[in-house]
């Protein structure tokens, strides 16, 4: 029993895995204000800088203690980051700032702390998981009343309900040092004046700090502790593979069955479990017998595995061979110190059969104690339900003893006809094959029968005299029984094989529906499709009708269905809106709002509900079998987890495109700062030459620079735009000869010095686009060309229409682009560095006119001229936006 498992356990592989490359947490945990937390976590972070590892503040709270203070001043201190709040400043961690510096270990005070508004995070110990993702160790603090599953239990005797809470997940990755004082000396310093002012000390010493709430604060503070102590020990054990009981902390579990009064085990393990505040949880062990079983005993398992999960503890079905082998793995596995188990009253002929589980459980677990409970014994036997449900039930279907017959009668006649080429001893192992099919196709009981017809058979038409069941010669006797000996041994053997073999297939079944479940969801991206695709999964694997509601502005919503005629009146949406509102279950099969039709179940990640499945049969009665719960309740938890997958992409795509709305603003106002200053003094300039009677040149230096002025912009207004998604596009065919000499004229002072050497044949189809958006585009493409081509060097405007695609391209002789610079020219304010004639613009034409071309179907390159020496941007209209001279799309 007290074995190990051969192998580490997966799962707590993968949790140390995960750790890799995180930094650690350490909390110091102590019972109430005053106890020393922020001294100790500031002395053991000396210790460690003075072992030479780099230690700095991210926040203390001193709260004017003088101890606090001098350890405080031989650390470094991040700035903390103001935040104004309601015409106040606030200061909180600077998590940037502490990232940046990336120490090995950060000192971060009372870890329930609430952020001010506009915090990156509102809670801080969601700063300290940014920290510790990032590779960095954190020390921190915490009083027990701000543990999240302790908060209503500290609240019944301190009468105080704190806001600020940790969820527990925290805690159990954590090491945990407990700083704990007496009760009396803590009053004493609270006198002192070194916890509170004095004026609030003598109202805590009335309320908060009496000394049984004190003592019971403690007392939590060193569980919980523990607690946390005993599952990173069992987690570090299962890694290793490591085997023993390890009882550092009891541990509970309690077997429960389908006969009535299971329920008072699971009362009476919630008793003990309190008393010794320890983990239990409640198990089924699942045999082949669970098949035959009724659907009362079928729902009553699940109403006590209910129960159980009701109460706090955990719940969990594990197939088994029988409910010995399974309950002394499953203890063994556990690592169990306490077994619970209940004992019903039982014929002496039936443990002569049978045996008693609970005998074997205390001789063969010598290493747990067992608590044994009388069952009631049910009134008038535990069979229940017609007799042939019974003879059914217990001793396999009709038709296999009528096959098993027919079997055992084939293979008479065989022997029979071979009787004169075979000795009796042949003929006898020709009868153990219709024992093996029985037993494997229809079950032990099948297969002794099989077993005494064979023997009668063997006996009466082969051993002598034949004809009677009367054996003349001694010797056959010993025959005859190791034939049936060796029959019941078979049938058993078989039997068992076959029982594992269902237990194997049903579990394979289980994990198929689950994987596939999961494999149907993983590429969805939308929330409807989703929520579509766990309805009909769902519906299809139990035969159901099935909704998710989702909340939407304070109420319930119908997001998806299965099916387009169902019906969810009042009581089902009340019934509904309760499982979200509570997280449990209601509706039909419940234990809340059962008029309903509707069986609902909230979809939970983490501590929030996402959505509530609803489950309805259409024949009427219960949605969900007893012995389906299992599988539902895995399918429910992958679908909380995809729901929540998803809403965390969407937000964090919403950040992300928040972050680049704050990039593009914070460039743009760059660019207008530095870029429209240049247009803007070169008219200012020529307009106070104007008026000094300069020469005429200076009108068209006023216009070129006017011009300029406006395309800088127009090209800020078509950015924003594109970021926007205002684009409305106004498709109609397009003569590209008419559009390249349109922008060419109109780029004339960019173009100037240039000549412009236009080889686009006339001949080229017309191009179904928006004809402003791409005389935009030429236009930035042109004016790029002007700035960065050679004084004096031509500009080659060329068309070709090859392949079913028709490209125009615009070529300069100038520096060319750099090399692996090609795709990046199209970014939003990118320009070419120590590039002088970058100077003269805004870093937006390009960008905007790949967006335009995006936009309008087609497809920009840019590249570098062919024998070098200058750049070559290429724009492909595809077959798809080519028109014939009738006016129809090219094929």
């Amino acid at each position: 029993m007290n074995a190990a498992p051969a192998r580490p356990s997966p799962e707590a592989l993968l949790r140390q895995a995960a750790q890799e490359g995180r930094g650690r947490l350490k909390i110091f945990l102590g019972a109430a204000p005053g106890v020393g937390k922020t001294y100790e976590m500031l002395s053991d972070g000396a210790s460690r800088r003075r072992d030479g590892v780099d230690v700095v503040i991210g926040v203390v709270e001193t709260h004017g203690r003088f101890e606090t203070e001098a350890l405080v001043r031989g650390h470094e201190v991040i700035p903390r980051r103001p935040v104004r709040y309601e015409g106040r400043t606030l200061e909180e961690m600077d998590v940037d700032a502490v990232i940046a510096r990336h120490p090995r270990l950060v000192l971060v005070d009372e870890l329930a702390h609430t952020n001010a508004p506009g915090s990156r995070h509102p809670k801080r110990y969601q700063d300290v998981e940014e920290l510790l993702a990032a590779g960095i160790d954190v020390y921190s603090t915490i009083n027990i009343q701000h543990v999240e599953s302790l908060n209503d239990v500290v609240a019944s005797f301190t009468r105080v309900r704190v806001r600020e809470t940790v969820p527990d997940s925290i805690l159990e990755a954590a090491e945990i040092e407990v700083v704990d004082i007496p009760p009396d000396e803590l009053i004493d310093r609270l006198k002192a004046g070194k916890v509170y002012l004095p004026q609030e000390a003598t109202r805590a010493l009335s309320h908060f700090f009496s000394k049984s709430n004190l003592s019971a604060l403690r007392e939590l503070a060193l569980r919980r502790a523990a607690q946390a102590v005993d599952a990173q020990m069992l987690d570090h054990v299962r890694a290793l593979g490591v085997g023993g009981t390890w009882a550092g902390g009891e541990r509970i579990v309690v077997a429960v069955s389908e006969l009535p009064g299971a329920d008072s085990l699971i009362r009476a393990t919630k008793r003990i479990a309190d008393a010794q505040r320890a983990p239990w949880t409640a198990v089924y062990i699942e045999t082949a017998r669970a098949q035959t079983l009724s659907a009362a005993d079928q729902r009553r398992i699940a109403e006590t595995l209910d129960l159980a999960a009701q109460l706090g503890g955990a719940v969990a079905s594990v197939p088994a061979t029988s409910v010995l082998t399974g309950l002394k793995t499953f203890a063994a596995e556990a690592r169990a110190t306490q077994l619970v188990v209940g004992k019903s009253s039982r014929s002496r002929w039936f443990e002569l059969r049978h045996g008693s589980v609970v005998d074997r459980l205390v001789r063969e677990t010598p290493g747990i104690a067992v608590h044994v409970m009388p069952m009631p014994q049910p009134v008038g036997g535990r069979v229940s339900g017609p007799l042939w449900s019974q003879l059914a039930g217990d001793w396999g279907r009709p038709a296999g003893y009528g096959w098993s017959a027919a079997m055992v009668a084939g293979v008479t006649a065989a022997g029979s006809a071979l009787f004169h080429i075979l000795d009796l001893g042949n003929v006898a192992l020709l009868y153990l094959l219709p024992v093996m099919v029985a037993a494997s196709l229809f079950g032990l009981r099948t297969g002794l029968f099989a077993g005494i017809a064979s023997s009668l058979a063997y006996n009466f038409f082969f051993l002598p005299p034949t004809g009677t069941l009367t054996i003349a010669n001694p010797e056959n006797i010993v025959s005859v029984l190791v034939l049936l000996g060796v029959a019941i041994a078979t049938s058993q053997l078989t039997a068992r094989v076959r029982a594992q073999a269902d237990l194997a297939a049903a579990s394979a079944r289980t994990n198929a529906a689950l994987a596939g479940f999961l494999r149907a969801l993983t590429p969805l991206n939308d929330p409807v499709a989703l929520a579509r695709a766990i309805c009909d999964e769902v519906g299809r694997l139990f035969g159901l009708q099935t909704v998710i509601l989702v909340a939407d502005g304070g109420s319930l919503v119908v997001q998806a269905a299965n099916a387009i005629d169902y019906r969810l009146d009042t009581i089902e949406m009340a019934a509904a809106q309760w499982a979200f509102d509570t997280a449990t279950p209601a509706g039909r099969g419940s234990g809340t709002l059962t008029a309903s039709d509707w069986l609902f179940q909230p979809l939970r990640a983490g501590e929030r509900t996402v959505a509530v499945l609803g489950l309805s049969r259409a024949s009427g009665g219960d949605p969900i079998r007893p012995d389906q719960l299992q599988l539902l309740k895995g399918l429910i938890d992958q679908s909380a987890l995809v729901l929540e997958r998803l809403r965390l992409e969407m937000e964090m795509r919403d950040v992300d495109a928040v972050r680049e709305r704050d990039r593009l603003r914070a460039a743009l106002l760059s660019s207008v700062s530095h870029d429209l200053r240049t247009p803007l003094t070169s008219v200012m300039a020529a307009a106070a030459a104007l008026r000094g009677g300069a020469t005429p040149d200076l009108i068209d230096t006023i216009e070129s620079e006017a011009g300029r002025l406006n395309r800088f912009v127009g090209n800020l207004l078509d950015m924003a735009r594109v970021e926007a998604g205002a684009l409305r596009l106004k498709l109609e065919p397009v003569d590209l000869t008419d559009a390249v000499a349109g922008a060419a004229h109109d780029t004339r002072s960019a173009l100037a010095g240039h000549p412009v050497q236009l080889d686009v044949p006339p001949d080229l189809p017309l191009v179904r686009v928006d004809p402003q958006l791409l005389h935009h585009i030429l236009i930035n493409l042109f004016d790029n060309a002007g700035r960065y081509a050679d004084a004096g060097t031509p500009i080659i405007i060329r068309g070709r229409h090859r392949h079913a695609v028709l490209t125009l391209q615009i070529i300069d002789q100038g520096p060319g682009l750099p090399q692996g610079q090609e795709r990046d020219v199209f970014d939003t304010f990118h320009r070419l560095e120590g590039s002088d004639r970058a100077a003269g613009g805004t870093g937006l034409g390009l960008a905007i006119v790949k967006a335009f071309a995006e936009a309008m179907g087609m497809t920009v390159e840019a590249g570098n001229r062919e024998g070098g020496g200058g750049a070559a941007f290429s724009l492909q209209f595809p077959s798809g936006l080519l028109v014939r001279d009738t006016g129809e799309d090219v094929a």
